[in-house]
């Protein structure tokens, strides 16, 4: 049984993660923002969940987040940064710098806020798992990509330089990258929610879901000790990279 700690567990992959973990035995400490559903999934999952709330962008509660927890808690076997989004599909001229600057502070700032308040009890263990959620899109550019995308490229890049300063200690980190993925509330918090314009991105697919992302993490989670899996991407059966745009006149 292993300690494994789920940000932005709220909805979409962290509530399928904690679900998954579970069921598979293990303890969950799933945080996020929104009090009312992680204590929806506590009363779901009973008591191998622990609720805490927890915004990853608000770095004195990442600081001293392991010293709120009950003792037997604060060993962490797992660490899945899951927490992220996206904000608005514009061009980059025409885009939010508020937008702009919260997916910074969320998939970027957060993440390497999160892996520093974890990562040094892993080493001091010399045990542990990092599972950091990028995206096809940290690989793939796309019109309005600008800078969710940026972001994701940075967690790819910050998984294969963790990796580096690791090597030779039993600490595993992988970058999972998604390609499309239905049924969470990404499109729908891309847009502002709208929910006609979070529906047409998926209209006529069959789509990755959530828990094809969580039966993944399993998998992760279940190989030996002395295997790592640098990076995987994923995308469904309808999705595929596409041919450079070129614009003739």
């Amino acid at each position: 049984m292993k300690t494994i700690l789920v940000t932005g567990a709220t909805a979409g992959f962290g509530a399928a993660f904690a679900r998954r973990f579970v069921k598979d035995g293990h303890r969950v400490i799933a945080t996020g923002r929104r009090v009312e559903r992680l204590a929806a999934l506590a009363e779901e999952l009973g008591d191998r969940l622990l609720a805490v709330p927890l915004d990853v962008t608000d770095k004195a509660a990442v600081a001293g987040f392991l010293g709120t927890l009950p003792a037997d808690w604060r060993r962490i076997d797992v660490l899945v940064n899951n927490a992220g989004l996206a904000l608005g599909l514009g061009p980059a001229w025409e885009a939010d710098l508020a937008d702009w600057d919260t997916m910074v502070a969320t998939n970027v700032t957060g993440l390497i806020h999160v892996t520093r308040a974890i990562l040094p009890g892993m080493v001091e263990r010399n045990d542990g798992i990092i599972l950091n959620l990028g995206s096809v899109a940290g690989v793939y550019p796309y019109p309005g990509g600008h800078v969710y995308g940026g972001s994701k490229a940075f967690v790819q890049q910050f998984s294969l330089n963790l990796r580096a300063d690791l090597v030779g200690k039993n600490i595993r980190v992988t970058d999972i990258e998604p390609g499309m993925v239905s049924g969470s509330e990404f499109s729908k918090v891309r847009f502002g929610g709208d929910e006609s314009k979070a529906a047409a991105v998926y209209a006529g697919t069959h789509s990755l879901n959530p828990e094809d992302i969580a039966e993944t993490a399993a998998w992760l989670v279940s190989l030996p000790a002395h295997v790592n899996i640098n990076r995987i991407e994923m995308m469904p059966t309808c999705q595929a990279n596409g041919p450079f745009a070129v614009k003739r006149e």
